[in-house]
């Protein structure tokens, strides 16, 4: 299946905190929307892989995603080596995205880094044609690269290159991220865990006010920000929004 947008993220939960708006509000624009997560999230202190899964399945169905796929690369171990480089190579050709959401380049946890460069390091490559991969039926697959990788901002405050008005969907937003229930503030979870930094309800409200800067930012309610270590051009000045004039 070819995708319009893929989001490829470490965590299950990354893209629905930083970029589940964009990816729902590009399904309303008719585009073909998916997600590959790098590895499983087993590290986590609260619940467990095969319920992270679980919720995982079930925040894909929030965001009407045509795909939703696990690599299954070790948390906090993965490496930007070749041998991931290559596997991730294979889930690129396999979807052929135009455009990539993808982890920051550096943040408060190692693996956001980490992943952001390997994300980058591997799209590039995929488009190499002297790269050789095979599909999962053995069968030799063509080079692509993205047009374009969009690092989304996580933990640590970067500066957007460009935000992305969210402000329709922002009610499906918050309940994609409130379908990992053992890991966001829930009621509805009563596990007896520990509390963790993101299992606040202070964590929660903090994500809600980076939206809402965001969006101030262009006059809106609520937006998402993106950094792009590429020049964006634009044929229509008709493509810029601004609506605190």
């Amino acid at each position: 299946m070819k995708l319009d947008i893929l989001a490829i993220a470490v965590h299950p939960d990354d893209v629905e905190l930083c970029c589940s708006g964009t990816l729902l509000m590009e399904k309303r624009n008719g585009k073909k929307t998916g997600v590959v997560d790098l590895t499983r999230g087993e590290l986590g202190t609260r619940g467990t892989p095969e319920l992270r899964a679980e919720e995982a399945a079930a925040s894909a169905r929030i965001l009407e995603l045509d795909v939703r796929e696990n690599l299954d690369m070790a948390d906090g171990f993965f490496r930007n080596d070749e041998d991931h480089q290559r596997h991730l190579i294979r889930a690129i050709r396999k979807y052929r995205p135009e455009i990539v959401l993808a982890n920051a380049l550096a943040d408060r946890h190692p693996d956001h880094g980490r992943a952001g460069h390997l994300i980058s390091d591997a799209c590039f490559l995929s488009g190499l044609r002297k790269i050789e991969t095979v599909d999962n039926d053995g069968l030799p697959q063509e080079h692509w690269r993205p047009k374009y990788i969009f690092h989304f901002i996580q933990d640590r405050y970067a500066h957007p290159s460009f935000v992305y008005d969210i402000t329709p969907v922002f009610e499906e937003k918050l309940a994609s991220i409130r379908a990992y229930s053992s890991q966001f503030f829930s009621t509805a979870y009563d596990k007896d865990e520990p509390q963790t930094y993101i299992s606040t309800p202070e964590f929660l409200n903090a994500i809600i006010g980076r939206h809402q800067m965001f969006g101030k930012m262009i006059g809106t309610a609520y937006a998402e920000g993106f950094i792009t270590e590429k020049m964006i051009g634009v044929r229509d000045f008709d493509a810029f929004i601004q609506l605190d004039t």
